[in-house]
C-alpha cells in the first residue's frame, strides 16, 4: 500500500523537523488532534478525500479547522498542498504519533473493555501493565460489549485476558471435559 509508505515518509520528515526545532511533543499533540478529528468527523474526512475540490480550498479549510496548531504542522499542510496529497493526512498523523512513541520509549497498551474505562478499572489495568512492561505506557481504550465484563490487555505481542467472556469459555471447556 503506497499511501502508507508515503504517510510514513512524511511523518518521519515532520518528526525530524519538529525534533530539530524542539517542538516534537507539541506537534505530536497536533497530530493526535488531527487524527481523532478526521476519524470522528465524516464530513471532514469526505472533504479531505474529495478529488474534485481544489487543494487551495482544502489547505485554507484545514488551517481554519486546526487554527491553534504549531508552525511545523502548518508546514505539513502546505507540503500536502504542494504535492496534492491531503488524502493521506490522517495516516500521516497516526504514523507520526507511532514514531514519536517509539522515539520516546513509550509503548501503547490496548485495553478492551465492555464499557468505557472508569478510574478504578484504569488503576487495575495500570497495576497489571506494571507487571508486564517497564516502559512508559499510554492506554488506548477499545470498547467491545461482547467481552461482557473485565478487560483484555494487549501490549506489543503480549496479551492478558481477564474478560468474563474468556472465563466463560474456560469454564465451558472444563465442564465439557
Amino acid at each position: 500500500m503506497a499511501s502508507t509508505r508515503a504517510a510514513i515518509r512524511y511523518a518521519t520528515a515532520i518528526l525530524d523537523l519538529a525534533t530539530s526545532k524542539g517542538v516534537a511533543e507539541v506537534v505530536n499533540n497536533d497530530m493526535k488532534l488531527i487524527a481523532s478529528t478526521i476519524n470522528g468527523n465524516l464530513e471532514l474526512s469526505t472533504f479531505i478525500q474529495n478529488p474534485t475540490l481544489k487543494v487551495e480550498v482544502k489547505e485554507k479549510a484545514l488551517l481554519e479547522v486546526f487554527a491553534g496548531i504549531d508552525a511545523v504542522t502548518q508546514g505539513l499542510f502546505h507540503l500536502l498542498f504542494e504535492n496534492k496529497r491531503f488524502e493521506i493526512l490522517e495516516a500521516i498523523a497516526i504514523e507520526y504519533s507511532k514514531l514519536s512513541d517509539i522515539m520516546n520509549g513509550v509503548e501503547v497498551a490496548k485495553v478492551t473493555t465492555a464499557i468505557p474505562m472508569d478510574a478504578e478499572l484504569e488503576a487495575k489495568v495500570l497495576a497489571k501493565i506494571a507487571t508486564l512492561s517497564d516502559k512508559k505506557i499510554t492506554i488506548e481504550n477499545i470498547v467491545d460489549a461482547s467481552i461482557i465484563g473485565g478487560f483484555i490487555l494487549r501490549i506489543g505481542d503480549k496479551q492478558y485476558n481477564a474478560s468474563i467472556a474468556n472465563r466463560l469459555q474456560v469454564l465451558k471447556r472444563e465442564l465439557s471435559n
